[in-house]
Order: C-alpha cells, then structure tokens, then sequence
C-alpha cells in the first residue's frame, strides 16, 4: 500500500503537470478565460460572420442564376437543334434520340457548373464518377443494353416513328423512340414502352414500310352458286371502290372446297393509310351485295347418314 502511494506521488512530481492543480492556478486560469469573454472584439466577430454569410448568399444566388440561365440555354439549344431537323429533313426517329442526348449532357454540365460555384471540388466529383463508373456499368448493364439497341434501331432502322409495327406481343404505332426505350400507340390509345435491347434482337412486322399493301378477304358461298358470278359481283365492288388500285388489278380466285361452302379468297391492292377502312368496309359490302345477285352464305352444316340394320 505504501508502496503504491509513493509511486504516484513520484509520478506527479515528474509529470509536465500536477494532478491537482492548486487552488492559485485554478482562478488563473479561470480569470483568463472571463478576460477574454471581457475583452473579445464583438462587433467584429459580427462583421466577419455578416461578411461571410453575404458571402455565402451571393455563391447562391449566383449558383442559381447560372441554373436559370443553364435552363434558358439548353432549351434554345434544342430549338435551334429541332429547327435544323426540319430544315435537313433529318429522320423523325433520330430527332428524338439525338434531342434527349444532347438534353442529358448539357443539364449535366450546367448541373456541374453550379456545384462547381458553390465551391465543391468538381474534379473530384469527376474522378469519383469515373471510378464508379466501372462499377455503375456492371449494376446498369440491362440498361446499358437498352441504350446500344436504341443505337443499333436508328442506325438499321427497322422502323421510325410513325410506323405501325407488331413486336413482343405489341402492336401500335410507334410515337417516339427514346435512349433505352420505344414507346408505341395501340389501336385503343393505350401507350406502351418496350426495352430497346429487346426490341432491336426480335422478329419485327412493320406494316407501314411499304407504300403499298395487300388486303385479302376470305368469302364462303354456297354449293351450287356460280363462282363467276360472285367473282364478277366482287370485282364489280373493287372498281367502284376508288381507294383499291386497278394496278395490281384486284383478284378473285377459288381458294380451296371447304366442307360446307366454296372458298373464295379476294386480293386487292391499296395504299398503305386505306388498309383498315377497306378491309372492314368490302367486307360489309360483299355481305349486302351478293345475296342481290343470287349467291348464298351456307350456314355449317353436316350430313348424317344412319344405317338401319335388320
């Protein structure tokens, strides 16, 4: 015990400081520190924190004002960009890829522009985006994917805007073709977006690429009936029919016996933006018209034949 009370008392003799400071040395210090509460220059501790925040506010409006004008700028940009699309004739389909390309990389200078005023390293920002990047890449690979295909569609162009196409179970018309998307139109005004990457890998039917197209009808008659008199009713309907071209010369031909009916199957060429009003409307129109001239429609029927046995 006695030894470890001498043991300290040497440690506080030898140390810098003694453990306990006397009672002297505590008001000292004490009255030190009220000196300087005294004696401290307020008036220009506030001037240097007014200075400072004015400061502060001025970065700010700055920083704000650049966004404002950033903004202006970019939507200029895009006019003057849209502007020269119509005067080169440039495809609709690359209009709107290159249009939301370029909206991407000038909001995101500005948007460094105004960190950067704020007083944030940007070069650090850089090199920390150029280092996540790798890593952003591998997470985001789906959408890297998507934004390749969008490449790939503008530089084959299977489709562009404005055409009817039937892909991934999806028909419509497409309306604008995006960085990672495609957006189309259906026939009852519901949009859809379909990944590009997917898109730009599958089977494609494009309605609207040529100018021209068939329409086919398919038409039942009755055993019996003549098949020219129906073929000469029908191509009767078709030169009467302003939108259906006399070259090709629409068609009339026996298909196949069906087992309760003769088939006939009816092809008329037509422009592109008439195939659906024709369709619908020569079908309405060979249903009034040949019963006129004696050509039935046979209902399903089937015969049955009973063996009476003795």
């Amino acid at each position: 015990m006695f030894n470890m009370l001498n043991l300290l008392m040497l440690q506080a003799e030898t140390a810098d400081q003694p453990l306990l400071l006397p009672d002297s040395v505590q008001k000292a210090n004490f009255a030190q520190a009220v000196d300087k509460l005294v004696n401290t220059d307020y008036h220009q501790l506030i001037a240097n924190f007014a200075e400072e925040a004015v400061w502060v506010l001025v970065k700010i409006l700055c920083a704000l004002a650049i966004w404002a004008v950033g903004r202006i700028i970019i939507r200029w940009v895009l006019g003057m960009l849209n502007r020269t699309f119509e005067r080169r004739n440039v495809d609709t389909s690359l209009r709107s890829f290159l249009r939301n390309l370029i909206k991407v990389v000038l909001t995101l200078l500005v948007i460094l522009t105004v960190v950067q005023m704020l007083g944030v390293n940007v070069t650090s920002i850089i090199a920390l985006f150029a280092s996540a990047t790798l890593a952003i890449g591998m997470a985001l690979s789906g959408t890297m994917q998507n934004f390749a295909g969008g490449v790939m569609i503008l530089l084959l162009k299977p489709y562009r805007v404005g055409d009817y196409i039937s892909a991934q179970g999806q028909s419509g018309t497409v309306t604008e073709i995006m960085l990672f998307s495609t957006k189309i139109q259906t026939t009852d005004n519901q949009t859809i977006y379909i990944p590009n990457s997917s898109i730009a890998t599958a089977i494609i039917d494009n309605y609207s690429a040529a100018e021209l197209r068939r329409v086919d009808i398919t038409v039942g008659i009755s055993y019996g009936d003549s098949v020219e008199a129906a073929r000469q009713a029908i191509l009767e309907l078709c030169r009467e029919d302003g939108r259906i071209l006399s070259s090709p010369e629409p068609a009339v031909w026996l298909a196949h016996l069906g087992d309760s009916s003769v088939i006939l199957t009816v092809r008329m060429w037509v422009k592109n933006a008439d195939y659906w009003d024709v369709f619908f409307q020569m079908n309405e129109k060979i249903y009034d018209t040949l019963p006129k001239k004696g050509i039935n429609f046979p209902f399903p029927q089937m015969d049955v034949h009973v063996k009476k046995e003795e």
